[in-house]
């Protein structure tokens, strides 16, 4: 599968020139000029690596990539920022605001090249930590006082599709027990519904998981994950 940039300037030259950089590097790049437009794209699906002008009409970097880190999609995409603005207070907000790293204007090709090539590594894993595997396992959901079982869909380093006899509301807390092996006691942990599908099939972001927990999950999906 290939790689996916998205790309968030107002200056067009700019986003012809960093599309043209993530194309050599064997990435498929979608630029925007006007940042109103970025919400909608990001909340369709998965980029593995976003670039933000720092000073756009609203919304602005600082608020596209604070969107971002709240997302379903992109808590953990790479972020690089595209600023003159060299200011000392400008890259504290930025970092704050979740950036990875800072680019600076008149941009420099090779360096930008260098600087993909540098968030391969986590671009990687964060797209193994969010692909789904085919999974049917047990689950036992509690929320408050109650409690319900169901299915499991399919199962990512991050989150479970669960099929049960209902679904929650969006954004309902839930405790999730997954039995996904006869070997090994249940994973634990905490977490938030955060899609709904047909079928009474629901998205649980996995937010909450123990150091342990996390690794016995990684030992039994990271095998059946392929590497591309």
């Amino acid at each position: 599968m290939q790689w996916r940039g998205l790309i968030v300037d107002d200056d067009p030259v700019v986003c012809e020139m960093v599309g043209k950089v993530l194309a050599s590097a064997g990435m498929e790049a979608l630029t925007l000029t006007r940042s109103a437009e970025a919400p909608s794209f990001l909340a369709e699906g998965k980029f593995d690596l976003v670039f933000l002008d720092l000073h756009m009409a609203a919304p602005g970097g600082i608020e596209l990539a604070r969107q971002m880190r709240r997302s379903q999609w992109h808590r953990r995409t790479p972020i690089i920022f595209i600023s003159d603005d060299q200011r000392p207070s400008a890259m504290s907000i930025g970092f704050e605001a979740g950036a990875s790293f800072f680019l600076y204007k008149p941009i420099d090709k090779s360096r930008l090249l260098k600087l993909i090539r540098a968030t391969q590594g986590a671009m990687e894993q964060e797209r193994r930590r969010t692909r789904r595997v085919p999974l049917h396992s047990k689950v036992q959901l509690s929320w408050g006082a109650e409690e319900m079982e169901g299915e499991t869909v399919d199962v990512s380093l991050g989150g479970v599709l669960i099929k049960a006899a209902r679904t929650l509301p969006l954004g309902s807390q839930v405790r999730v027990a997954l039995s996904l092996s006869q070997r090994m006691k249940p994973i634990l942990g905490a977490g938030s519904v955060v899609r709904l599908l047909g079928g009474n099939q629901m998205g649980i972001q996995l937010d909450q998981l123990s150091v342990a927990d996390s690794e016995k999950l990684q030992e039994i999906l990271l095998p059946m994950i392929p590497n591309e």
